[in-house]
């Protein structure tokens, strides 16, 4: 049983299995207690009795249905007023595998609200607490077709490019205030996600396919290495760093009074 000192508390969405999880138990490990957020509340209650008998620490649940504003608002709330938060995990999303054209509209924008607005909303409920105690840790699950947007559909890939932005701006925001900001972007993971997106994950090539748990133990390795994007199977992170690189190299010639030559306007 684990009888260190809490580091406050882990809110941590889409925690029911899968990743969320798994992050669940590794974070109460490390000596945060929990609040888990996620739409099965027998799944949570079962998953909180066993961290607890696991860890010892105390692990609170939220049942919300993120696609829902109303419920988003009551974890909002949550974050705003509960001063024992230190940490969130915005794991919850799904993804979607299909064409844009084959795809149902109203499932895509379930998963803009999802993946985008409820997480947008949530860490902008966490930031002003984390500021005003200089204390805080925001960790985004993104995904590597955030890179790729060829891969899969691009709807769900924007909505993962949507969240490296995010985490990268928020760096640059917070970063000097106490708090440290990660964005994961994982390849293909053994969970659910595979199921709901309707591609089985069964039937990937397994050498692409990680455990949930090797995942999230690089995450919180690179996490501990302060790394602001942290991508699990990426072999050579100098790969990352010259792909960054070359786009902060664009910034001065993004934005000028006039047409590049090429187009061979007159001036």
């Amino acid at each position: 049983m684990n009888t260190q000192l809490s580091k406050g508390t882990a809110l941590i969405t889409g925690a029911s299995t899968g990743i969320g999880a798994v992050y669940a138990d590794r974070l109460a490990s490390r000596g945060y207690d929990l609040l888990l957020v996620a739409r099965d509340q027998k799944r949570l209650s079962e998953l909180a009795a066993r961290l607890t008998s696991k860890t010892g620490r105390k692990v609170d649940i939220l049942p919300a249905d993120l696609t829902l504003k109303s419920d988003v608002l009551r974890v909002e709330e949550r974050l705003r007023s509960d001063k024992t938060i230190t940490a969130l995990v915005n794991n919850a999303g799904f993804g979607a595998t299909s064409k844009l054209i084959d795809s149902k509209i109203d499932e895509l924008e379930n998963m803009i609200q999802l993946n985008v607005t409820a997480l947008t909303r949530l860490t902008a409920a966490a930031l002003p607490g984390f500021i005003e105690r200089s204390n805080g840790l925001i960790i985004n699950i993104a995904s590597i077709v955030a890179l790729a947007p060829e891969l899969l559909n691009g709807t769900y890939s924007g909505t993962k490019a949507y969240v490296v932005n995010l985490t990268q701006s928020l760096h640059k925001e917070v970063g000097d205030k106490g708090i440290q900001v990660q964005a994961v972007l994982p390849g293909a993971t053994s969970t659910e996600f595979w199921d709901r997106a309707g591609l089985p994950v069964q039937h990937l090539p397994g050498e692409i396919v990680m455990t949930a748990e090797e995942m999230v133990d690089a995450s919180l390795a690179g996490l501990d290495q302060h790394e602001l994007i942290t991508i699990p199977a990426l072999p050579d992170i100098a790969d990352w760093q010259k792909f960054d690189a070359a786009r902060v190299a664009l910034g001065p010639n993004l934005s000028r009074r006039h047409a590049a030559d090429r187009y061979g306007l007159q001036k």
